[in-house]
């Protein structure tokens, strides 16, 4: 009984916005179902992180996957860009992407 589960964690020191701000003390942090891959929680450690959280609610209550979450729209040096990074780390070591990669 209960999940089998994948996460996926996100340094602070590897989102752009918080670059910027230079608040880079933090994390995001993803777990999903490993044969599902629906986004069953999250945590985002970070300054505004509850600018972000609420998308990460949704994505929970409405069933996305890894997949439905990586394949919206996360502005480019908002924190919101985290939450997208974050689906990344599920299969690729985001710290070797360009910063606009997806």
């Amino acid at each position: 009984e209960g999940y089998d589960v994948i996460s996926s964690v996100l340094p602070l020191d590897a989102v752009p916005r918080a670059l910027v701000n230079r608040e880079t003390t933090g994390v995001f942090k993803l777990i999903a179902d490993a044969q599902t891959r629906k986004i069953l929680g999250a945590h985002i450690v970070a300054e505004n992180a509850g600018d972000v959280i609420y998308a990460a609610v949704l994505a929970i209550k409405f069933g996305l996957t890894i997949e439905d979450l990586r394949g919206t729209l996360a502005p480019y040096l908002t924190m919101a860009e985290g939450l997208k990074l974050a689906t990344l780390t599920f299969d690729k070591d985001v710290s070797k992407l360009s910063c606009c990669a997806g």
